[in-house]
């Protein structure tokens, strides 16, 4: 429970004092996974089953094409939000995908299996993920989806690395297809409540 409060403290703190808790919750995460001394096998990153789960990215990169090519013709395709270049922005997200994935995984599910089932032990997980996108009603409808099969997939394939390419590949097309008034740049928590169209318009 502390490191999810921690993350739910992060996600609905204004700047600049936002910026100072992540940094305090990424450290408090590490340390809490670091003192259970788990081997990288058991936590899904030593690349296990790398053959047998790469269809998950596969699949990721057929279901983005065909939300492109739907958003293409309904209008509603459009660049990332920011100016940051092409490369940066799709390179940082990726990392922020995994990211997420680890808590997800290795934080949040390998603690509830401890607990109940499998079966419970991810749809908890991805209850307490698709919570954390509140109020973004369409992020929180998706994470719950994504977070019970990411949860599913990771306890079959013990791999966090395709999650994270897979996650990245979406979240990415989530964002470049579905139109910014929605979404609020993907956003959450308080700055999905903060978000202004009109002052971000030229962004987007």
């Amino acid at each position: 429970m502390v490191g999810y409060t921690a993350i739910l403290l992060v996600i609905w703190t204004p700047n600049p004092l936002q910026r100072i808790l992540y940094w305090v919750a990424c450290a408090v995460i590490v340390a809490i996974v670091a003192l259970r001394k788990q081997n990288l096998e058991s936590l899904g990153l030593a690349g296990r089953n790398p053959g047998a789960s790469l269809w998950i990215v596969g699949a990721a990169v057929a279901l983005g094409a065909a939300s492109i090519l739907i958003a293409d013709r309904l209008h509603t395709l459009h660049s990332l939000h920011g100016q940051a270049p092409l490369f940066s922005h799709i390179w940082g997200y990726l990392v922020w995908s995994f990211m997420q994935q680890f808590l997800l995984q290795i934080f949040f599910l390998t603690r509830l299996l401890r607990l109940t089932t499998p079966v419970k032990a991810a749809a908890i997980a991805g209850s307490l993920f698709a919570v954390a996108h509140i109020p973004s009603p369409l992020l929180a409808a998706v994470t719950l989806v994504w977070g019970i099969c990411a949860c599913r997939l990771y306890l079959k394939y013990r791999n966090l690395y395709v999650l994270g390419i897979a996650h990245g590949i979406l979240g990415i097309c989530f964002a470049i297809t579905v139109p910014d008034h929605l979404h609020h740049h993907m956003r959450v928590g308080i700055g999905y409540l903060n978000y202004r169209p009109h002052a971000n318009r030229g962004h987007s």
